[in-house]
């Protein structure tokens, strides 16, 4: 008797794959199908991960061994709490691995969990990043309101763990795990195991987080406790899969098909529409996405680092990806500009510096960070010179070169197989000498149509256009935060949607700086864009930004807040986004005349139903 079950038919199996599936599932043992269970939430991030953020592919040499739970358990729940996509991918990724050691588990955004549950859950795990002045991502904002607030239970039947995510280049490093960990200490909770701060290279950290943490919960008799190891082989082909996917552990070549400037002549600033051809990739992205880019250094700072380290680049060294050169390697492999805690200490113990070691020990978090953001790397190895070091002992000192994210311009609708971006090379004063941004130079200047560079998408669910598309949108950004909202209307046009839409746009000047000009007049004339308002701040004697022009439209604002429309923010966190944020709640406390504090509360209410939905960085 077939045992099997059939599947949903609405499942997207073609007959033959869904008989594929079958047979595969009548071959294998009881222990295989807990593993395969675990290795297909791996394809699927893989596949999908609209470019994955996963830790590593899922393989029989990444996943924890084949075992079963001897008794049915309660799934394992990981709750993950972040804005660029990698705290979700590596809540999925631990899901995964726990599933495939046969333990049942599942990865929740935060931003969805029901807070009513808490009091009832016993096993927790968090993966929270930290974001802007050591705060929470923005989805997840409601959550840690209601952790910190009277109505939060008492949790002595919760046991929990927190993996914190940050940059140790910022001064509140991974402070919303702190804050989650120590909260629910507070509440009654007990660890699992200790929590473990993350910095921008997470990967083998977490990797050992997590074994610890499986160790520890069969210790305490948690869920995978008298898991029955089993040796058994799964074919080869099964396998594959995960092989053949592009994704951030594996990014793709994309080809530079365009690369036109947006600002015209005279223009104080320089911006560039830049296309690449995704065709053959298996990438597919959604409109509020974003392109992870790998960059390559700047060759001038590369070559001003060999020269004052006094070596020559030819030197081999063991770089990230196997033997190279440390000219290499500085080119591309590590990044070279921003200085980071562990820089400072290890060139201190490499230059044999005793004074930087104990300047940098007297300075209190603060002072380091602004340590940090007023100096690169080659100005503290000029104010600290040294002779003699070995190209190897300075690499264990660096990390590695991360990709940057760009949010996505297009709809993958719109125009099948490319993928858009706005980019803005970055240059800037620091200590007197000019210094240039690491991708968006390379983007926009070094690199040259038919040139390639590897690229992966990164998904981002709290960006999305409402599943409605009569719902009225309001999109608010400045500069380069013009793009996803380029992607919207794209989409749109592709579907023949006909919801209402207002865009709120800034730059410097009118003549030079409207960025897709012609295409948001085009879209006005069409009907797709319902209004637009400009605010371009330089063409009059006083400063004129978006924040003003949604002051100075707040009745009609909120008639459509009031109609339902959904409201995003795209730009910069520390100023624009700001300084919008404060114009909402006037306009919001004006529209209801209940008061501040009424409409702080409203617009947290938008934030949690997914109508107030932040892109800032």
């Amino acid at each position: 008797m077939d045992m099997l079950p059939p599947g949903p038919p609405d499942s997207g199996l073609d007959d033959s794959s869904r008989e594929l599936l079958r047979s595969l599932g009548r071959a294998l043992t009881v222990e295989q199908a807990f593993w395969v269970s675990g290795y297909f939430a791996g394809v699927a991030e893989a596949r999908t991960g609209h470019g994955t953020a996963s830790t590593a592919p899922v393989t029989a040499a990444t996943v924890a061994p084949l075992s079963r739970p001897a008794t049915a358990a309660a799934p394992l729940k990981i709750l993950y709490a972040g804005e660029t996509g990698n705290a979700a991918a590596l809540a999925r990724d631990l899901a995964a691995r726990a599933q495939a050691a046969g333990l049942p588990a599942s990865a929740e955004d935060v931003a969805h969990y029901k807070t009513r549950e808490l009091k009832d859950e016993t096993t927790l795990l968090f993966v929270a990043s930290t974001h802007g002045e050591g705060e929470p991502a923005e989805p997840a904002l409601p959550f840690y309101e209601f952790l910190d607030g009277r109505r939060a239970p008492q949790l002595p039947q919760l046991r929990f763990a927190v993996l914190a995510l940050g940059d140790s280049t910022y001064e509140f490093f991974c402070e919303a795990g702190k804050r989650l960990d120590a909260r629910l200490e507070q509440l009654g909770a007990q660890r699992l195991c200790e929590r473990i701060d993350c910095d921008v290279e997470y990967e083998a950290d977490a990797g050992r987080w997590f074994e610890t943490l499986l160790a520890s919960l069969q210790a305490q008799g948690g869920a995978s406790a008298g898991a029955v190891p089993h040796d058994g082989a799964l074919p080869a082909a099964v396998l594959a899969p995960a092989q053949q996917a592009y994704g951030k552990q594996r990014p793709f070549p994309a080809q530079i098909s365009a690369n036109i400037r947006l600002t015209g002549r005279g223009s104080s600033k320089d911006t560039r529409h830049i296309e690449l051809e995704l065709e053959g990739s298996g990438l597919d992205y959604a409109p509020g996405d974003a392109l992870g880019v790998l960059p390559q250094n700047d060759p001038a700072l590369a070559e001003e680092l060999l020269q004052l380290f006094g070596w020559s680049g030819s030197e081999t060294v063991a770089g990230r990806h196997g033997e190279t050169t440390i000219g290499a390697a500085l080119r591309g492999e590590y990044e070279i500009s921003a200085l980071t805690p562990r820089f400072i200490e290890q060139w201190a113990a490499l230059s044999g510096a005793g004074a930087l070691a104990e300047r940098v020990a007297a300075m209190p978090r603060s002072e380091l960070a602004a340590f940090m953001r007023e100096n690169h790397i080659a100005d503290l190895v000029r104010a600290y010179p040294a002779s003699g070091i070995a190209p190897a002992a300075l690499l264990p000192a660096l990390r590695g070169l991360q990709p940057r994210l760009y949010s996505i311009a297009s709809s993958a609708e719109l125009v099948p197989g490319e993928v858009h971006l706005c980019v803005a090379p970055l240059r800037y004063q620091l200590q007197q000498r000019e210094r240039l941004g690491v991708a968006s130079l390379h983007l926009a200047e070094r690199l040259e149509v038919g040139d390639s560079v590897p690229v992966y998408v990164q998904q981002n669910e709290h960006f999305r256009l409402p599943a409605d598309a009569a719902t009225p949108i309001v999109m608010i950004g400045a500069g380069t935060g013009v793009a996803p909202y380029r992607a919207f209307l794209q989409q749109r046009e592709a579907r023949g949607e006909q919801g209402r839409s207002w865009l709120f746009f800034g730059e410097r000047n009118f003549r030079t700086d409207f960025l897709y000009q012609a295409e948001w007049q085009e879209w006005l004339r069409a009907g797709l864009l319902t209004r637009a308002d400009v605010a371009f701040s330089r063409d009059q004697s006083e400063k004129l930004y978006v924040q003003h022009k949604l002051l100075q439209q707040g009745e009609e604002l909120y008639r459509w807040i009031a109609d339902g429309a959904h409201l995003y923010v795209c730009g910069d966190a520390n100023g624009m986004a700001h300084d919008v944020n404060a114009a909402l709640l006037s306009v919001i406390a004006a529209g209801r005349g209940r008061g501040a504090e009424d409409a702080a509360d409203f617009l947290r209410e938008l934030q949690a139903a997914g109508r107030y939905q932040k892109d800032v960085y």
